[in-house]
């Protein structure tokens, strides 16, 4: 599969943008102002390599809005990120911290890097050296960095310690995604996959009257793949088919998500489970007879060329823009399909985040049972919120469940810049 020009995923950002702005009966004067971040910084970071060369690593942070709240987002390592990609996904970004009702704004960063070409002196230093062009900008109450794409706790304590380092502050609420030693929270690991499968099962109910014996395929087996595939098991749906960068398996009587992941972590892919029927392409798993598909791997990989042959009745993004506008669109309003958009079904990361950060800012103690407790709570009400809105205030067969969440965070970021006299 090949990853999404950053171009069009910005560009799709804004026309999603477009259409929320349109159904609020807002101007172009507001669409002008929410389309561009508020600041965008390009940073070089030189590393010393292990063979004596100094090696330099363009990054970005892009600072979305700030309207409701400081900016919040993750920090990416991958050796595609790009300018427009984290101006992108800033953009996201607020739009989901606004309808999880989180005192945040949106941001993201970005380091284009393959860090596993790093060795682990090189990749803290790689991590030291992005804080130290950007610790001006960030903080607790500025912009809280956090963990993304091949970025990971121990990444996040090396930037916690050089933000202490040149500022003198122990701020723990600076970053989250921290490890637990660090006023981080467990639970943080599975947050996103497990509040990915708590909105399929509010939605399930509304559909369905529940989750129970419903098929599942799960593309994408990393971390947010696996906590939905586990969740939603767990939950009592038959988790049929799940996949990596590798390939596939399928089997009807229902897979193991455990088992399955145990055999990924030997062997590198979960095409080697050995109790699957059969194996099967990325391709053919989207496209799979089930009731429910959940996208958890790239952007991009449900678009107007495969639309026509997606089966699911519900399909609930785990992943960032996995489906295009044409065919969320197209499926929602012209095959019935109930699509659960990226900035509802995946906001379980950035509520746990807060959870962290709220806790860190008052030297508490929370438990993982709580932190999960209170994320659960969360994904059910936003979820419920969403649908409810959806049905009330908009036609389902003219509108899709994206336009009600855009529609209901895009109000709420517009009133708090009128409030503030920004618009």
């Amino acid at each position: 599969m090949q990853v999404k020009d950053s171009r069009v995923l910005l560009q799709d950002q804004e026309r999603i943008l477009r259409r929320a702005i349109e159904h609020l009966g807002l101007g172009d004067d507001v669409y002008e102002a929410l389309r561009h971040p508020e600041r965008v910084i390009q940073v070089k970071i030189p590393v010393r390599m292990s063979d004596g060369r100094v090696k330099v690593f363009i990054g970005w942070r892009s600072q979305h809005n700030s309207a409701l709240g400081p900016y919040k987002g993750g920090i990416r390592f991958h050796p595609a990120v790009t300018m427009e990609e984290v101006e992108a996904l800033s953009m996201m970004m607020t739009w989901k911290n606004a309808l999880a009702d989180l005192p945040y704004g949106g941001g993201k960063g970005g380091v284009r890097v393959d860090p596993h070409a790093l060795s682990p002196s090189e990749l803290e230093q790689l991590s030291r050296g992005y804080i130290r062009m950007l610790y001006k900008y960030i903080g607790p109450d500025t912009d809280i960095p956090a963990p993304d794409v091949y970025t990971n706790p121990q990444i996040m304590a090396w930037m916690f310690d050089e933000y202490y380092r040149i500022t003198g502050e122990n701020q723990f609420a600076m970053i989250t995604g921290k490890p637990k030693q660090l006023g981080g929270l467990e639970a943080r690991i599975i947050a996103t996959g497990f509040g990915t499968a708590v909105a399929a099962r509010e939605v399930a109910k509304k559909l369905w009257g529940g989750l129970e014996g419903k098929t599942v395929a799960v593309q994408g087996y990393g971390n947010a793949g696996y906590y939905a595939a586990k969740f939603l098991h767990e939950m009592g749906a038959i988790i049929v088919a799940v996949s990596d960068s590798r390939g596939g398996i399928y089997s009807s009587k229902g897979l193991n998500p455990d088992e399955v992941k145990k055999v990924k972590n030997m062997k590198g892919s979960v095409i080697f489970y050995e109790k699957a029927e059969k194996r099967i392409t990325n391709e053919e798993l989207l496209e799979l007879d089930v009731d429910i598909l959940v996208p958890a791997a790239i952007e991009d990989v449900i678009t107007s060329e495969n639309m026509e042959r997606i089966k699911a009745r519900m399909i609930v993004e785990a992943a960032n823009g996995p489906v295009t506008p044409e065919a969320d669109v197209y499926l929602s309003t012209k095959k019935g399909v109930v699509i659960v958009p990226d900035i509802l079904a995946n906001a379980g990361g950035v509520i746990m985040s807060h959870i962290e950060w709220m806790n860190n800012r008052i030297g508490g103690y929370i438990s993982e049972e709580e932190a999960k407790r209170r994320l659960e709570e969360k994904m059910s009400h936003n979820t419920r919120r969403v649908w409810d809105f959806w049905h009330s205030e908009m036609d389902p067969s003219k509108h899709t469940m994206r336009d009600a969440a855009y529609a209901l965070a895009v109000k709420k970021v517009v009133e708090a810049m009128r409030l503030r006299g920004q618009l």
